[in-house]
């Protein structure tokens, strides 16, 4: 008689974004974030990119009803009980996906939350979102979006606030509240001024909640903000309430920081692996044979 499996289901989440070739930011960021923190992958693609460890050399932007209909087929079969953005590329894409959203019922008000991370730029300074989408995050998307989680160039493109200091920081996150989402998590690792750590500040249009972690001496966080968001989304299907689930996210990449690792001739990527039991190193007790 076959053995029986053992395994359970676990909970569901979609990444809608773009392709990293090096495999260090983007979906495969994601991917590696959500099996880390328990969760099952889905995803669809937006736009390929042709990238390395040193930069984005070309985009290829997919059909706008191809990423509609790969969010339809995968929440209509499987399910999701989260899903977050990464890089979008278009306008056309932009307007697509929040509409596909709520028809599947992804969202602030639905049943399954929606994280924002509103990808404009490689962290090498690479465009990855035409100038135009921008104002559709503004009034498309940021209005459906459960948690949006934009680093401080992200926030420089989308509010027109260049933040120095931590009251820039909470001006900042007024500013992008105003525009609709539940909850806005300005991530201040790009805050140089902050040279002891690394507070980011979550804001619910009532209180301010600041998340303080180490920061590193490292060049190697490649993919960083994708992983925050993918572990953020990741604690919310998993059922956690919001703060909650932004600790969760926080602990999670803090780790992968300072895990993160040296990869090419450029920036290396933040790594899940903190988070995996090294099964190879077993005695074989627990080996197929």
């Amino acid at each position: 008689m076959p053995e029986k499996t053992v395994g359970t289901t676990p909970p569901r989440v979609i990444t809608i974004a773009g392709t990293d070739s090096g495999g260090g930011a983007g979906i495969p960021a994601d991917l590696r974030a959500f099996a880390a923190c328990g969760v099952h992958a889905c995803l669809a693609v937006c736009a390929v990119t042709v990238q390395n460890s040193v930069g984005v050399t070309g985009v290829h932007t997919i059909p706008a009803e191809t990423v509609a209909g790969q969010i339809r087929v995968v929440a209509e079969d499987i399910g999701v009980q989260a899903a977050k953005t990464g890089m979008l590329a278009t306008t056309e894409i932009i307007e697509t996906v929040a509409r596909t959203c709520d028809e599947v019922g992804i969202g602030r008000d639905r049943d399954a939350p929606l994280i924002v991370d509103p990808v404009a730029a490689s962290m090498h300074g690479d465009p990855l979102l035409a100038g135009s989408a921008l104002d559709a995050y503004r009034t498309v998307l940021f209005p459906r979006a459960t948690f949006v989680t934009p680093n401080l160039d992200e926030v420089r493109l989308l509010v027109e606030h260049d933040v120095h200091d931590r009251d820039g920081q909470y001006a900042a996150a007024k500013a992008l509240h105003a525009l609709g989402p539940r909850y806005v998590l300005v991530k201040g690792g790009h805050l140089a001024e902050d040279v002891d750590g690394c507070i980011d500040l979550l804001y619910d249009g009532n209180e301010f909640l600041e998340l303080p972690g180490p920061r590193f001496a490292t060049g190697n966080t490649h993919g960083g903000g994708d992983s925050l968001a993918a572990a953020i989304a990741s604690g919310l299907a998993r059922g956690m309430d919001p703060v909650a689930a932004v600790r969760f996210g926080k602990r999670y990449i803090v780790e992968a920081v300072r895990h993160s690792y040296p990869l090419g001739a450029g920036h290396g990527p933040v790594s899940p692996l903190w988070a995996v039991r090294p099964w190879w190193e077993d005695d074989g007790d627990d080996q197929v044979s």
